[in-house]
């Protein structure tokens, strides 16, 4: 492509923070009408780049050219006025304004000087169906869940009629169905000359849309290559190594039941709800997404109520909507938004490790502080946490590691029975791996794990047996052996009320 198609550039750019080299001469470019995929593991610099991009950071050394012109970019508004817009991975939208106060936030248009709702209700619409989405306009955020959230962040990103548009992991949270209307939206986008800088953990997602590919490492750009690259060329690129086997599930022997839930009901959400899962076991929950899974785990570990039905550890009767019960019974929940629920942000990596064991940790009203700390200190070094220290914030890590963190106090507490609800969702693969072998790990030692996934390779690569929830119920289960992504999708798209009903009818 000639200079003139040039949209942005950036050259030697260089990032530190206190202790920490974040990207380090990385070189990167842009081109009307491309998909520019930038690949990387967690915490290789990909965020900060785009930050810089967005304006969130400034950069040490180097430069930004947009349209062959250097920038300098120090905020948001510099970066809109320039053309750029960002959906970030984590939303920012605000929960109590509408969809369309959302997507028009700040730029609301006027009529007589007062903002005129009926025509930013109706241009919202416009977007919503650009975007696929069955949205009204004037519902609320709050109400709307992550698959939904993600449409509006595009929708909004539409609305700014940007020529570089950067999307940070954009399908980590739809359905396969929603990815492909994403990825009609991206090649019309293409096709109008917009430039797309592409963010995802998807490898098989590289070929199948981008054009290039430029990979970060350890903060700096080691390659830029073809999106028709092999993946496994690709992975040695971004880990500095082979990943032999990309799921390496470690079948454990089998013991008593730890985990048995019977008959779980709650009216209109999910009904009549009955599986177990043994020591030494993986067993993972398949579905589309409103499906329930999330659902059932959050009324398992005392969360949320249910109306009907029991929750058992070891066979012993589990009081119902009682999270402390849940814990002090050994059951683990690393739930599926691990920043709003998971974590404290603005605590230390010491210190969230601590959480679930303080109770413990404490005689006579104080904590024993010098075991906390050597018990973190031993925890974050056997996961590998990349950080400054035990006192770094857990916000500055990388989503990876905030994600170790995260199954690391359970890990501390000791914890018989633990739930992951999409454990790896934004992580990249080399973190993957490290969180499949923590996962075999547990279960060597005799824990039972329950996984919830949206990515099926993961779910077959990963689970011992396979149950699949279709509309608040268990459609069906199949072992390692009989769960294929066929078998497992035919599943979730059936109706498993009326399939019992006709079935009862023979």
């Amino acid at each position: 492509m000639s200079n003139a198609d040039e949209l942005l550039r950036i050259e030697g750019i260089r990032k530190t923070f206190p202790g920490v080299v974040a990207l380090d001469s990385v070189d990167f470019d842009l081109c009307r009408g491309e998909v520019h995929v930038l690949l990387g593991e967690n915490g290789a610099g990909k965020s900060t780049l785009i930050k810089m991009l967005s304006g969130a950071y400034t950069p040490d050394a180097g430069r930004i050219l947009v349209g062959g012109e250097e920038r300098r970019i120090q905020g948001a508004q510099d970066s809109e006025r320039l053309g750029i817009a960002t959906i970030y991975q984590e939303f920012n939208l605000v929960p109590d304004l509408t969809v369309a106060e959302n997507i028009f936030l700040g730029r609301q248009p006027r009529r007589f000087g007062m903002i005129d709702r009926k025509r930013m209700e109706a241009d919202a619409e416009v977007l919503l169906a650009r975007v696929g989405v069955n949205v009204s306009p004037r519902a609320r955020v709050r109400d709307l869940g992550i698959a939904r959230l993600q449409m509006v962040e595009i929708a909004k990103a539409l609305s700014l009629d940007a020529r570089v548009l950067i999307m940070d992991e954009p399908t980590a949270v739809l359905t396969s169905e929603e990815v492909e209307k994403l990825f009609a939206i991206v090649r019309k986008l293409r096709e109008d000359g917009v430039g797309i800088v592409f963010i995802t953990h998807h490898l098989e997602e590289i070929a199948a849309l981008g054009d290039r590919v430029t990979v970060i490492r350890d903060g700096k750009s080691v390659g830029q290559v073809p999106a028709a690259t092999p993946e496994d060329e690709l992975v040695r690129l971004m880990v500095g190594r082979s990943i032999e086997q990309q799921y390496p599930r470690e079948r454990a022997d089998r013991g008593s039941a730890l985990l048995s839930v019977e008959g779980l009901t709650r009216n209109g959400v999910f009904h009549d709800v009955s599986f177990e899962v043994r020591a030494g076991e993986v067993v993972g929950i398949a579905g589309l997404v409103g499906a329930g899974r999330t659902e059932v785990v959050r009324a398992v570990f005392g969360a949320d109520p249910y109306d009907k039905g029991a929750v058992k550890v070891s066979g012993a009767a589990l009081k119902g909507h009682d999270v402390n019960a849940a814990m002090t019974a050994g059951i683990g929940l690393i739930p599926e938004d691990r920043k709003g629920q998971g974590l404290v942000l603005d605590a230390s990596v010491e210190e969230n490790l601590g959480l679930v064991t303080l109770r413990s940790a404490t005689r006579a009203g104080l904590v024993d502080l010098k075991g906390q700390r050597e018990a973190a200190a031993r925890i974050a070094e056997q996961l590998g946490v990349r950080m400054a220290g035990l006192g770094q914030h857990v916000r500055t890590l990388s989503g990876g590691n905030q994600q170790k963190v995260v199954i690391g106090k359970w890990l501390l507490a000791d914890t018989k029975v633990l739930i992951l609800d999409e454990p790896t969702r934004g992580i990249d693969v080399g973190a993957k791996v490290e969180i499949y072998q923590l996962v075999n790990e547990l279960t060597a030692a005799g824990a039972a794990v329950l996984m919830i996934s949206s990515d099926l390779p993961e779910v077959l690569g990963m689970s011992d047996r396979v149950l699949v929830m279709a509309q608040g119920r268990i459609a069906g289960e199949l072992s390692a052996d009989e769960a294929t992504q066929d078998a497992v999708m035919a599943l979730a798209v059936s109706n498993p009320s009326t399939d019992k009903e006709a079935s009862r009818g023979h």
